[in-house]
């Protein structure tokens, strides 16, 4: 089971690459920085959030895991 710290690490790692994309086609989408800027905010903490979660739920499941 990884740690909480692992996990929020994992998330933060990820998020700061999503943030990146989601700024690109939020920009690209609306052809406005301030408008795609504020999509890739809300997505990311909505993301962010929910993955630190799912993350948690995944590590108590033992099921595909081999020990060994």
């Amino acid at each position: 089971m990884d740690t909480q710290k692992r996990s929020i690490v994992k998330a933060v790692i990820w998020n700061v690459i999503g943030i990146i994309s989601m700024s690109v086609v939020g920009i690209l989408a609306t052809g406005s920085a301030a408008l795609g800027g504020k999509m890739a905010l809300i997505n990311t903490g909505l993301g962010f959030s929910l993955y630190v979660i799912y993350e948690r739920v995944w590590s108590r499941v033992r099921w595909g895991r081999q020990h060994g």
